[in-house]
């Protein structure tokens, strides 16, 4: 396959753009932080002494801290982005690192920033592009000034941040074992004639791996499998997670602090998430799991190595809140269908919240209905069973007041043509 220069420039630009996202979280969260301080002294003097009787600024102290015990796991993560590529300049690492350390004052102006965290939390990550932040905001890194992160960028690094406790803590159990769980078991009975010491001659596919916990899961459970992402974002935290961490409960997180909507006390606010619940080195011996970078379609949907060919390549394939990711969902189960062996599963979990609907960047977008997707499968030739509406979350914060519920659909469709 031939490399486009200019590809690779921009892949580059918006790599080091998603790092630097990484490096200014602290004084960017810092200062929308230190925009309701700078709201409290506008209030009239008996307002604010009934909020500071009601020890309102040491909340926000604790803030603080919490934000800044973000900011020391976040560093963490892009310590050595070069292990993704080409390395960033030194003078882009040592103006991201200053950015790093630069103190906010707690009682200045800060900047003002829209809407902080309001998205409510609807939907499921929307990384159209490789998380990259918009160039539309980017001084360029080809600009020779630095890059300053948009609040959408922040938006994807706090969902990012989410992520990890949806994948790998204890609090994100309930809500991973409902859609996970359903997914194993439904693999487990196609391969239920398969002993556990043979598991590793099938493969397992997952694209849309997000932070690797469900392809983790499926690789415990002794297949071969690989995870697929395209988000940087997603790909800077997994790799984290999987190939830095040596034990349980070794990272501490305050996911909830972004916000102070819909929060009934501090502990909703402040409490922290520990993680990893388990060792991500405690594999069985047998297992083979890797994640792989890049577009799904790109990868999987071509012959471009004659090494590796994809048709008829998968046992099995496991999508988890991904084929809403689709511009042309058409393709995207042509390419399941083909890659799949015959009588391979696809396994499917998630709502149709389509990613491409009206978007700004006058990409094309084919949205179906959920009868329309099966009819779509059927004609490509799956045969569908198992069928039945899940009713989950996603990253939800279980001490809020609000809560968004999809009522996903699930299903194990066999290849048969």
């Amino acid at each position: 396959m031939v490399v486009n220069p200019s590809d690779v420039e921009e892949e580059h630009i918006a790599f080091t753009n998603v790092v630097t996202t990484f490096r200014q979280y602290a004084p960017y969260a810092l200062s929308a932080n230190n925009r309701r301080r700078k709201d409290l002294f506008t209030l009239p003097s008996a307002d604010r002494e009934l909020l500071e009787g009601m020890g309102y600024k040491e909340k926000l102290v604790e803030v603080d801290k919490a934000i800044m015990a973000n900011a020391q796991f976040l560093s963490k993560i892009v310590d050595n982005p070069a292990i993704f590529g080409p390395a960033m300049d030194e003078d882009e690492v040592e103006e991201d690192r200053m950015g790093e350390d630069e103190e906010v004052p707690l009682t200045s102006d800060a900047p003002t920033l829209s809407g902080h965290s309001h998205d409510h939390s609807r939907g499921h990550t929307h990384s159209h592009s490789h998380g990259e932040p918009s160039h539309s905001h980017s001084d360029g890194i080809s600009g020779g000034r630095k890059y300053r992160p948009s609040e959408g960028d922040m938006e994807k690094l706090r969902s990012t941040i989410k992520q990890f406790v949806r994948d790998w803590s204890v609090e994100g159990k309930v809500e991973r074992d409902v859609c996970y769980e359903p997914m194993k078991e439904s693999l487990l009975e196609k391969f239920s004639d398969m002993p556990f010491e043979e598991r590793h001659n099938l493969r397992v596919l997952v694209p849309g791996a997000g932070l690797g916990r469900l392809a983790w899961d499926v690789a415990s459970l002794g297949f071969s499998c690989q995870g697929n992402e395209f988000s940087h974002y997603m790909l800077l935290a997994s790799f984290f997670i999987l190939n830095r961490t040596e034990g349980i409960n070794q990272h501490v997180l305050y996911p909830y602090v972004h916000s102070f909507s819909n929060i009934r006390d501090g502990e909703g606010l402040l409490r922290p998430v520990f993680i990893p619940d388990v060792s991500p080195s405690a594999l069985p011996p047998t297992a083979n799991f890797s994640l792989v970078a890049g577009d799904f379609e790109e990868i999987y949907g071509g012959e471009s190595d004659p090494d590796e060919p994809q048709a008829g390549h998968w046992d099995a394939i496991l999508t988890c809140f991904f084929i809403d990711t689709a511009k042309n969902i058409v393709n995207y189960l042509r390419i399941i269908h083909r890659i799949l062996a015959p009588g391979g599963v696809w396994i499917n979990l998630g709502p149709l919240l389509w990613h491409w609907e009206n978007n700004s960047t006058h990409d094309p977008s084919v949205e179906l209905s959920l009868e329309e997707v099966k009819t779509l499968a059927r004609a490509v030739g799956f045969d569908i069973s198992n069928e039945r509406t899940i009713d989950t979350t996603y990253t939800n914060n279980t001490q809020s007041m609000l809560g968004y519920v999809y009522h996903a659909a699930f299903w194990t469709a066999t290849k048969i043509v």
